[in-house]
Protein backbone atom coordinates (compact mmCIF):
# COMPACT_ATOMS: atom_id res chain seq x y z
CA UNK A 1 0.00 0.00 0.00
CA UNK A 2 2.95 2.12 0.08
CA UNK A 3 3.31 3.34 3.94
CA UNK A 4 2.21 2.09 7.37
CA UNK A 5 -1.12 -0.09 6.20
CA UNK A 6 -2.30 -0.07 9.29
CA UNK A 7 -2.64 3.73 9.49
CA UNK A 8 -4.22 4.39 6.18
CA UNK A 9 -7.75 5.73 6.57
CA UNK A 10 -11.10 3.86 5.96
CA UNK A 11 -14.53 5.64 6.45
CA UNK A 12 -12.21 8.27 8.26
CA UNK A 13 -10.34 6.35 10.87
CA UNK A 14 -7.18 4.38 10.64
CA UNK A 15 -7.26 0.48 10.00
CA UNK A 16 -6.11 -0.29 13.07
CA UNK A 17 -8.58 1.54 15.17
CA UNK A 18 -11.34 -1.26 13.16
CA UNK A 19 -9.46 -3.80 14.29
CA UNK A 20 -9.20 -2.96 17.49
CA UNK A 21 -12.58 -1.71 18.06
CA UNK A 22 -13.55 -5.02 17.23
CA UNK A 23 -10.98 -7.23 19.48
CA UNK A 24 -10.72 -5.21 22.55
CA UNK A 25 -14.51 -6.14 23.89
CA UNK A 26 -13.43 -9.57 23.28
CA UNK A 27 -9.79 -9.95 25.12
CA UNK A 28 -8.76 -8.89 28.56
CA UNK A 29 -5.55 -7.61 26.82
CA UNK A 30 -4.39 -6.32 23.61
CA UNK A 31 -0.98 -5.56 22.42
CA UNK A 32 -0.20 -4.28 19.34
CA UNK A 33 2.72 -5.74 17.46
CA UNK A 34 4.94 -3.49 15.29
CA UNK A 35 8.32 -2.57 13.89
CA UNK A 36 7.87 1.20 13.27
CA UNK A 37 5.68 3.92 14.24
CA UNK A 38 4.93 2.81 17.63
CA UNK A 39 3.86 6.33 19.32
CA UNK A 40 0.72 6.42 16.15
CA UNK A 41 -0.87 3.90 18.77
CA UNK A 42 -0.38 5.05 22.25
CA UNK A 43 -3.78 6.55 21.29
CA UNK A 44 -4.94 3.06 21.96
CA UNK A 45 -4.02 2.34 25.41
CA UNK A 46 -2.48 -0.57 24.87
CA UNK A 47 1.29 -2.40 25.23
CA UNK A 48 3.04 -1.77 21.60
CA UNK A 49 5.53 -4.69 21.11
CA UNK A 50 8.34 -5.18 18.30
CA UNK A 51 9.99 -8.18 16.82
CA UNK A 52 12.56 -10.02 18.86
CA UNK A 53 14.38 -10.94 15.69
CA UNK A 54 16.22 -8.56 13.36
CA UNK A 55 14.99 -7.72 10.27
CA UNK A 56 11.52 -8.14 8.37
CA UNK A 57 10.97 -11.65 9.71
CA UNK A 58 6.93 -11.54 9.09
CA UNK A 59 3.58 -12.01 10.90
CA UNK A 60 4.72 -14.87 12.82
CA UNK A 61 7.94 -12.77 14.42
CA UNK A 62 5.02 -10.35 15.90
CA UNK A 63 2.82 -13.34 17.07
CA UNK A 64 6.27 -14.79 18.95
CA UNK A 65 6.85 -10.89 20.49
CA UNK A 66 2.83 -10.52 21.58
CA UNK A 67 3.25 -14.33 23.18
CA UNK A 68 6.85 -13.34 25.19
CA UNK A 69 4.91 -10.19 26.10
CA UNK A 70 1.58 -11.50 27.17
CA UNK A 71 -0.13 -12.05 30.78
CA UNK A 72 -2.56 -14.87 30.06
CA UNK A 73 -2.75 -18.48 28.58
CA UNK A 74 -4.57 -18.05 25.12
CA UNK A 75 -2.87 -15.13 22.71
CA UNK A 76 -5.02 -14.46 19.48
CA UNK A 77 -3.64 -12.93 16.48
CA UNK A 78 -5.30 -11.23 13.91
CA UNK A 79 -3.95 -8.59 11.23
CA UNK A 80 -4.47 -5.02 10.65
CA UNK A 81 -6.08 -5.17 7.38
CA UNK A 82 -9.38 -6.87 8.40
CA UNK A 83 -11.70 -4.28 9.34
CA UNK A 84 -14.78 -6.29 10.09
CA UNK A 85 -13.95 -8.99 12.33
CA UNK A 86 -16.79 -10.43 14.05
CA UNK A 87 -17.72 -9.53 17.51
CA UNK A 88 -17.81 -13.34 18.52
CA UNK A 89 -14.54 -14.03 16.73
CA UNK A 90 -12.25 -14.44 19.99
CA UNK A 91 -15.00 -16.23 22.03
CA UNK A 92 -15.69 -18.67 18.81
CA UNK A 93 -12.01 -19.03 18.43
CA UNK A 94 -11.84 -20.41 22.14
CA UNK A 95 -14.65 -22.70 21.85
CA UNK A 96 -13.01 -24.44 18.85
CA UNK A 97 -9.43 -24.69 20.18
CA UNK A 98 -10.93 -27.21 23.21
CA UNK A 99 -7.73 -29.63 24.10
CA UNK A 100 -5.97 -28.29 21.69
CA UNK A 101 -2.89 -26.09 20.97
CA UNK A 102 -4.62 -23.42 18.78
CA UNK A 103 -7.63 -22.60 16.88
CA UNK A 104 -8.03 -20.91 13.32
CA UNK A 105 -10.64 -19.20 11.49
CA UNK A 106 -12.12 -21.21 8.93
CA UNK A 107 -14.63 -19.18 5.94
CA UNK A 108 -15.56 -20.87 3.29
CA UNK A 109 -13.67 -24.23 3.51
CA UNK A 110 -10.27 -22.36 3.61
CA UNK A 111 -8.18 -21.33 6.44
CA UNK A 112 -7.06 -18.09 7.64
CA UNK A 113 -3.62 -18.69 9.22
CA UNK A 114 -3.66 -15.07 10.25
CA UNK A 115 -6.19 -15.45 12.61
CA UNK A 116 -5.79 -18.00 15.22
CA UNK A 117 -5.92 -18.46 18.70
CA UNK A 118 -2.82 -19.51 20.46
CA UNK A 119 -1.82 -21.36 23.79
CA UNK A 120 1.14 -19.99 25.15
CA UNK A 121 2.68 -23.09 26.16
CA UNK A 122 3.32 -23.32 22.15
CA UNK A 123 6.31 -20.47 22.23
CA UNK A 124 9.28 -22.92 22.39
CA UNK A 125 7.59 -24.57 19.47
CA UNK A 126 7.54 -20.77 17.98
CA UNK A 127 10.42 -19.61 18.81
CA UNK A 128 12.25 -22.54 17.67
CA UNK A 129 10.44 -22.40 14.14
CA UNK A 130 11.57 -18.82 13.27
CA UNK A 131 15.00 -19.64 14.20
CA UNK A 132 15.26 -22.73 12.12
CA UNK A 133 13.68 -20.03 9.06
CA UNK A 134 10.11 -20.92 9.30
CA UNK A 135 8.07 -18.05 8.76
CA UNK A 136 4.61 -19.33 6.84
CA UNK A 137 1.85 -19.06 9.06
CA UNK A 138 -0.36 -22.22 7.28
CA UNK A 139 3.12 -24.35 7.95
CA UNK A 140 3.50 -23.42 11.62
CA UNK A 141 -0.03 -24.11 12.38
CA UNK A 142 0.41 -27.60 10.55
CA UNK A 143 2.72 -28.17 13.03
CA UNK A 144 0.10 -27.66 15.97
CA UNK A 145 -3.35 -29.57 16.63
CA UNK A 146 -4.82 -26.86 15.42
CA UNK A 147 -8.44 -26.49 15.27
CA UNK A 148 -10.94 -25.14 12.94
CA UNK A 149 -13.32 -22.55 13.83
CA UNK A 150 -15.83 -22.11 10.97
CA UNK A 151 -17.53 -19.00 10.17
CA UNK A 152 -20.49 -18.21 7.15
CA UNK A 153 -19.82 -14.94 7.24
CA UNK A 154 -16.73 -13.96 4.52
CA UNK A 155 -17.45 -10.28 4.75
CA UNK A 156 -15.85 -10.06 8.50
CA UNK A 157 -13.37 -11.24 6.73
CA UNK A 158 -12.42 -9.26 3.82
CA UNK A 159 -8.78 -8.16 3.96
CA UNK A 160 -7.73 -4.50 2.53
CA UNK A 161 -4.51 -5.04 0.72
CA UNK A 162 -4.22 -2.62 -2.33
CA UNK A 163 -5.15 1.50 -2.25
CA UNK A 164 -7.90 0.13 -4.93
CA UNK A 165 -9.75 -2.27 -2.33
CA UNK A 166 -9.63 0.56 0.39
CA UNK A 167 -10.71 2.99 -2.00
CA UNK A 168 -13.92 0.59 -2.75
CA UNK A 169 -14.49 0.59 0.49
CA UNK A 170 -14.38 4.08 1.51
CA UNK A 171 -16.92 5.19 -1.20
CA UNK A 172 -19.39 2.07 -0.31
CA UNK A 173 -21.33 1.31 2.60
Amino acid sequence: MGGNKTLRLLRGRPLIDWVFAAVRPQSAEVLVSTNEHASAYTHLGCAVVGDRLSGFAGPLAGLQAAMHCASHDWVASVPCDTPFLPRDLIERLFDAAGAGDAAVAVVQGRRQPAIALYRKTVLPRLDAYLESGGRKAGAWLDTLQANAAVFADAGAFININTLQELEVFNTHD
